[in-house]
């Protein structure tokens, strides 16, 4: 399967979004979108902007249990004590 890059947005990508000059698209015999190549810099803050959503999704589940807040220090007594913790 070879495969070419292209700094055109694909045809069959759908939608209105904004196709940047940086990125390249790797497409089939077809002319098929396979791949993107972004920068460096563009997929770091994609990745620390997933990080924060599931640091806030985390958040959010914790807020649902139900109990007093116990310290660090206790609950590694308590997992000590169940055998979970050395």
């Amino acid at each position: 399967m070879a495969t070419r890059t292209s700094t055109r947005r694909p045809r069959d990508s759908g939608g209105a979004g904004r196709a940047r000059k940086s990125r390249q698209y790797l497409v089939d015999e077809r002319g098929r979108p396979t791949a993107i190549v972004l920068p460096l810099g563009e997929y770091e803050k994609l990745v620390e902007a997933a990080e924060q959503r599931d640091d806030i999704r985390h958040l959010e589940e914790a807020k649902k249990v139900r109990g007093k807040p116990i310290s660090l220090e206790e609950l590694e007594a308590r997992l000590r004590v169940r055998g979970k913790l050395r």
